[in-house]
């Protein structure tokens, strides 16, 4: 029943056979806007900002409940 029912969802992820190159290949209107005007940079930069962020973030509480494990003498 699955089976049958996902069937009948239309896809639009459907590729033309004898469609252009470019149309084969799925494109991002707004990722192709960004490289154009220079700012996918700035989003790279932001996305490395939040995960170094994140990373330092873990280290730390890392480092605290490590010294709190060797306070309360737990292994």
């Amino acid at each position: 029943m699955l089976l049958l029912s996902a069937s009948l969802i239309p896809s639009n992820a459907q590729v033309v056979e004898n469609a252009p190159q470019e149309a084969k290949t799925p494109s991002v209107e707004m990722a192709d806007v960004f490289r154009q005007d220079g700012k996918i940079y700035v989003v790279v930069a932001v996305m490395l900002v939040i995960l170094g962020g994140v990373t330092v973030y873990m280290v730390g509480i890392d480092r605290k409940l490590n010294k709190l494990e060797k306070e309360l003498d737990i292994h």
